[in-house]
C-alpha cells in the first residue's frame, strides 16, 4: 500500500489522489430523473460525501460499502462542508495490494498494553464463579475477536479495538465509585463492566467499512450480551441464582433508560454506576471525536451536530 496524505489534513481546492473505502453507497434520481451515485468515501482519518454522475454503469455493481476504490479529484465544498468533486474513479488493480484494514481507524492507545491491562483486571476479581465466567467469556479465540472490534459503528470509540479501550475506561470509573461506595460488589461491578458491550462482537461487522450484522439488527446487542452470558453460565455447576440475576441485570441495564433500549432500568448500586460509568466514556469520547475531526477550520465551533443538537466549543484553554 503506497503512502497517501490523510484524507483528514485535504482543504478546499487540493488535489485527491487517494485509494479510500466505501462506506455508503446509493443509486439515486435527480428531479430531472437523471441518475447518479450517492457515496461516502473514507480513509482512517476521515470520511467525506461524494457524487459519482457519470460513467459509473459498468463498476456499479462493484461499489459497494466495504469496497476499496481510487479516486482522483478535488475537495470543493457544499452548504459549507467539504465534499469530494470525483473527476476518475476506478477499481484497484491486483498488483496494488489493496488490505480493507489500511482505511479502517484504529485506538491510539498500544494493543498489547490494552490487553495486559484487561488481564489483569481479570486475575483481580475474588469471587470463583465470577472468575471462571470471565476466563470462559475471554478466552483466547473470543478475546482476539473482542480485541479487534470498535464499540459503535461511528458515534463513541468508532475505531478498531475501540471496544476494548471503551471498556478499560468502564472499568477504572467503576473500580473508582467502588473505593467512594464500600456498599459496592467490587467483583460484580468489574464483571459487569467488563460484560456490558460484550454483544457488540456479534452486532458489528468490522473486517471491512464498519456496519450492523443481522444478528445485531434483529436482536441488538444488549440481549446479544444476554444470550452469550447465560449461555456460559449454564456450562459452570452451581453457578448461584442471586448472581446470575444481578450480572445480567447490569447487561439489560447499562443503557439507562427505556428509550435508550434497556430492558429494564438500573435497579442497583452497582447497575446505577456502571450505567453512568458508560455514559462518561462514551459521550465524553464521543464529544472529543467531534471535536478533533471537525473540519471548520475557521471557527472556534464545530459544526451543528443533530444526534446532540447543538455545536461543541472547541478552543483550547492556555494553562499558564
Amino acid at each position: 500500500m503506497q503512502l497517501q496524505t490523510d484524507l483528514s489534513s485535504l482543504k478546499k481546492g487540493e488535489r485527491v489522489d487517494h485509494f479510500l473505502m466505501i462506506r455508503r453507497s446509493e443509486l439515486k434520481q435527480t428531479k430531472t430523473n437523471k441518475s447518479f451515485v450517492s457515496l461516502e468515501l473514507g480513509d482512517k482519518s476521515a470520511s467525506l460525501p461524494a457524487n459519482l454522475w457519470d460513467n459509473f454503469h459498468s463498476i456499479l455493481s462493484e461499489l459497494v460499502v466495504g469496497a476499496v476504490v481510487h479516486v482522483e479529484g478535488l475537495i470543493e465544498e457544499y452548504q459549507n462542508a467539504p465534499q469530494i468533486k470525483i473527476e476518475n474513479v476506478r477499481l484497484p488493480k491486483p498488483s496494488e495490494n489493496m488490505s480493507a484494514e489500511f482505511f479502517l481507524p484504529k485506538s491510539k492507545r498500544n494493543l498489547d498494553e490494552m490487553k495486559n491491562e484487561f488481564k489483569s483486571f481479570i486475575a483481580e476479581i475474588e469471587n470463583s464463579n465470577l472468575k471462571k465466567l470471565l476466563t470462559s467469556l475471554f478466552d483466547d479465540n473470543k478475546f482476539e475477536k473482542f480485541s479487534k472490534a470498535p464499540a459503535g459503528k461511528q458515534w463513541h470509540h468508532g475505531y478498531l479495538h475501540g471496544l476494548l479501550e471503551h471498556t478499560l475506561e468502564i472499568i477504572k470509573i467503576c473500580k473508582l465509585m467502588a473505593t467512594f461506595h464500600k456498599e459496592i460488589n467490587h467483583d460484580l461491578l468489574v464483571a459487569g463492566a467488563m460484560l456490558h458491550d460484550y454483544g457488540k462482537i456479534d452486532e458489528l461487522v468490522f473486517d471491512s467499512a464498519f456496519d450492523y450484522s443481522d444478528k445485531g439488527k434483529l436482536l441488538g446487542h444488549i440481549v446479544l450480551a444476554s444470550l452469550r452470558v447465560n449461555e456460559a453460565i449454564n456450562e459452570i455447576p452451581d453457578f448461584p441464582e442471586e448472581l446470575t440475576q444481578q450480572l445480567l441485570h447490569l447487561i439489560l441495564s447499562h443503557q439507562g433508560k427505556l428509550e435508550n433500549a434497556s430492558p429494564v432500568v438500573p435497579r442497583t448500586l452497582e447497575a446505577i454506576a456502571l450505567y453512568h460509568a458508560d455514559e462518561l466514556s462514551a459521550q465524553t469520547n464521543a464529544y472529543k471525536s467531534a471535536i478533533i475531526s471537525d473540519v471548520n477550520a475557521q471557527s472556534d465551533w464545530t459544526k451543528y451536530i443533530s444526534l446532540i443538537s447543538t455545536q461543541l466549543y472547541k478552543k483550547e484553554v492556555n494553562n499558564q
